[in-house]
């Protein structure tokens, strides 16, 4: 498995396909994460923001291979092996998004609370803002995987799908990310800094289920 996490990495750095999602969220931010602003509401909008992008980073990882490289790979290493390869490379790289964005948005943000009334100390924010990033990541990557390839081969079916379960996951009240954004949101209200371990651990067995199906898809799929 390492040599092809290695092998899917070098894949996706080489394509630079993973600019136009990064580049993406890169602008989300620029926008909607302003210098000053309450550290908690940053983080609430980092956090959410980063959802369609691990969903994006998906497609990109599961179809950056031509079908003849797929094949090939698949009869070396296993299609189930393969296709998780290419789902943990983009769940890696949406963490590596995560940790380095709730980073620069914790210094660049006020350390208080909406209004800027309770002081909130930029560590105990961090440790807020970070499971709830990881959360919206773990999500992502999940509707990512159940969206795309090889549940839906079809572009003109995976793409709106894989947008409106993103929209959903971050809006639908019960999805992980949702608690995990809203904590957020009203620890700004209240100057109470929540930590949101169960949305992060929700979030993490979903994501486990979402590959345990594309894994079993593959395998019956795969010639």
């Amino acid at each position: 498995m390492n040599a092809l996490l290695r092998y899917q990495a070098d894949l996706l750095l080489r394509s630079q396909r993973w600019l136009p999602p990064v580049i993406l969220y890169a602008a989300f931010l620029a926008v909607g994460v302003q210098s000053g602003q309450p550290v908690l509401d940053s983080l609430g909008y980092t956090a959410a923001a980063l959802l369609p992008v691990a969903a994006w980073l998906v497609r990109v990882c599961v179809t950056a291979e031509p079908p003849a490289a797929r094949a090939c790979v698949a009869a070396a290493r296993g299609p189930v092996r393969a296709h998780l390869a290419c789902l943990l490379t983009a769940l890696i790289a949406s963490v590596l998004l995560a940790v380095t964005a709730t980073a620069v948005v914790t210094l660049i943000s006020d350390p208080a609370s909406n209004g800027h009334r309770i002081h909130v100390a930029p560590l105990r924010a961090a440790a807020a803002g970070l499971p709830a990033t990881l959360a919206c990541a773990l999500l992502g990557t999940a509707v990512g995987a159940l969206t795309n390839r090889p549940l839906l081969r079809s572009t003109g079916r995976a793409v709106p799908a894989m947008l409106l379960g993103a929209l959903l996951s971050v809006v639908a009240t019960g999805s992980p990310a949702q608690a995990a954004v809203d904590g957020l949101v009203t620890g700004s209200q209240t100057g109470r800094v929540p930590v949101p371990l169960l949305p992060l651990a929700g979030a993490a067995l979903l994501t486990a289920g979402a590959f345990a199906a594309a894994a079993r898809l593959t395998a019956r799929r795969t010639p």
